[in-house]
């Protein structure tokens, strides 16, 4: 059972950055894709980003592309969700997941979750 925990989270300004880390609880981290996703009030939960264990070029949405990043450091069990250029329409809930897939993008593929991270965005 792998155990997630974002942080990271806040208010910022539009045009602002933020980073938000997610600390894994299992030693062997590195052999799982890890994604993050969000969820807006009112909205259902969308797919973010995501990093997979195998390496490669890191999967975006669109509405991303540019202005995130995704990264993991395995010694420490964490990968990060580095977002600039921030806008108010990136306010929600961010969350932290995990699956042994290779690449995953769907909810339905992750079988691991953390508890999320609020990102408020000010206009």
């Amino acid at each position: 059972q792998v155990q997630l925990v974002e942080s990271g989270g806040g208010l910022v300004q539009a045009g602002g950055s933020l980073r938000l880390s997610c600390a894994a609880s299992e030693r062997t981290f590195s052999l799982y894709t890890v994604g993050w996703f969000r969820q807006a009030p009112g909205k259902e939960r969308e797919f973010v980003a995501a990093l997979s264990w195998s390496g490669g070029t890191p999967d975006f949405a669109d509405s991303m592309k540019g202005r995130f990043t995704i990264s993991r450091d395995n010694a420490k069990n964490t990968v990060y969700l580095q977002m600039s250029g921030l806008k108010p329409e990136d306010t929600a809930v961010y969350y932290c997941t995990a699956t042994a897939r290779r690449w995953a993008r769907s909810i339905r593929e992750y079988d691991y979750w953390g508890q999320g991270t609020q990102v408020t965005v000010s206009s």
